[in-house]
């Protein structure tokens, strides 16, 4: 065998074990977070939801063990953290955590403070002997360059580094939510709002399923395996105002939504009230 060949049967080798699957059958799996976790876990849609069919889908059977709470800081996350996930016993804790320390203006948390409270969630779950998958923030309204959003840049990017210094999964939620935003308008230029959330906060379903295949993605699902998860996922619905749609239906309305160039909430708005007027 040649140096060269050797070489790329070790590179070869390499790439098929950072492409293992991160979870095992059986495996209990928090998910820690704040309302965007709730609903996650809530809705059948949810991103929370999606990442358990989705490993059904692949043969791996996870339990689910849901620790969002609505309006939850960094803070408050560390404050429940042993009651919430660690009491449970998890194999895998996924963190979300970031929005309202950024979203919440005075009454959130400075990104110091919120360094340290994300760093001590994460070592007392290791040293619990639980793997942390760490989940950038997304984002606080559908556009990446406003106040909110340049903000939490700074703490996506310390995100980032903690899970290389502490050697967690890094599912890299802000970014998968930036490209397909910037797909989804560039595909449909009239698009306005409520592409990806419900209320520029809040996953609408097609938010979730782009958190879910970047966690899934996180774990070591291949594009094969992602497959199988998204085919598993039809049917299932999240909110949008007060109106539930599935992925499926909300595929749908993008092209007509941007076509009368209006937000994708108005647009079923405008659909339920002529609906309404029909009758």
């Amino acid at each position: 065998m040649t140096i060269r060949s050797l070489a790329m049967l070790l590179c070869c080798a390499a790439f098929a074990a950072s492409a293992e699957v991160q979870v095992k059958d059986g495996a209990r799996i928090a998910f820690l977070g704040d309302s965007i976790t709730a609903q996650g876990s809530s809705a059948s849609g949810g991103y929370v939801n999606l990442v358990i069919s989705g490993l059904a889908a692949n043969q791996i059977k996870a339990v689910k063990i849901p620790a969002g709470v609505s309006g939850n800081k960094s803070d408050q996350m560390l404050a429940r953290l042993k009651r919430s996930v660690l009491n449970e016993k998890p194999d895998l804790m996924l963190l979300s955590c970031g929005v309202n320390d950024v979203w919440h203006g005075a009454r959130g948390i400075p990104l110091e403070e919120y360094k340290k409270n994300i760093t001590e969630i994460v070592e007392r779950a290791q040293s619990a002997g639980v793997r942390v998958c760490v989940m950038t923030a997304t984002m606080i309204r559908e556009a990446p360059a406003n106040e909110y959003n340049r903000k939490l840049a700074a703490y996506n990017d310390f995100l980032r580094k903690l899970a290389q210094e502490k050697k967690c999964l890094l599912a890299d939620c802000n970014d998968a939510m930036r490209k397909s935003l910037a797909e989804l308008k560039a595909k449909y230029p009239g698009l306005q709002s409520n592409i990806l959330t419900a209320d520029g906060v809040h996953m609408n379903a097609l938010g979730n399923a782009v958190m879910a295949r970047c966690i899934l993605g996180t774990l070591g699902l291949g594009e094969t395996e992602l497959a199988k998860a998204e085919a598993s996922w039809s049917g299932k619905s999240a909110s949008i105002g007060q109106t539930m749609l599935t992925g499926e239906e909300l595929k749908a309305l993008l092209p007509k939504a941007a076509a009368r160039g209006v937000s994708v909430k108005d647009y079923v708005h405008e659909l339920i009230a002529r609906d309404v007027a029909a009758r």
